[in-house]
């Protein structure tokens, strides 16, 4: 019995067509099949964050989303958000605020910033703690990171 599917989607703008094994989930097909290594697979249960990807506009767990399930849909890693210039502050603010030092949660948090950002460009240092809650980092203590979520906003002419 054959377990493998043919799925096509878009992946930071480009297309990709491959034959893959059902089961596959869709952060390993990004990392295995497109070389796309910027996400990582932590604790695979959708708990740590990251693994976190951008689905056709809003950020999903790569671990437990199928890539199967993403034939047709437009997608957006760290690569491409970083190539697109569309996180550049963000990532500006996060290394002066030293909001990253092993930097294995980076990706993720970055991306799930960028969605709060576009929820809720005024949050509040509590709001950033909340939507913040499901990526785990082991390093910052994450005081650090909403400085740096804080910053850039404030860079981009938001409230201080």
């Amino acid at each position: 019995m054959d377990r493998t599917v043919e799925i096509g989607l878009r992946v930071n703008g480009e297309r990709a067509m491959r034959r893959i094994e059902a089961r596959m989930n869709l952060v390993d097909f990004l990392r295995e099949e497109l070389g796309l290594t910027g996400s990582h697979v932590g604790c695979e249960h959708g708990v740590c964050g990251a693994c976190t990807v951008r689905v056709d506009g809003r950020i999903v767990r790569g671990c437990l989303m199928l890539a199967a399930q993403a034939d047709g849909a437009d997608v957006w890693t760290i690569e491409g958000l970083s190539d697109t210039g569309e996180i550049r502050d963000l990532q500006d603010a996060f290394v002066e605020r030293n909001a990253l030092q092993c930097g294995y949660c980076t990706p993720g948090m970055l991306l799930t910033l960028a969605e709060l950002r576009e929820r809720n460009p005024a949050a509040s240092r509590q709001e950033i703690r909340e939507f913040i809650a499901g990526n785990y980092c082991r390093c910052t203590g994450y005081e650090a990171i909403v400085d740096a979520f804080e910053m850039a906003r404030v860079r981009e002419g938001g409230p201080s």
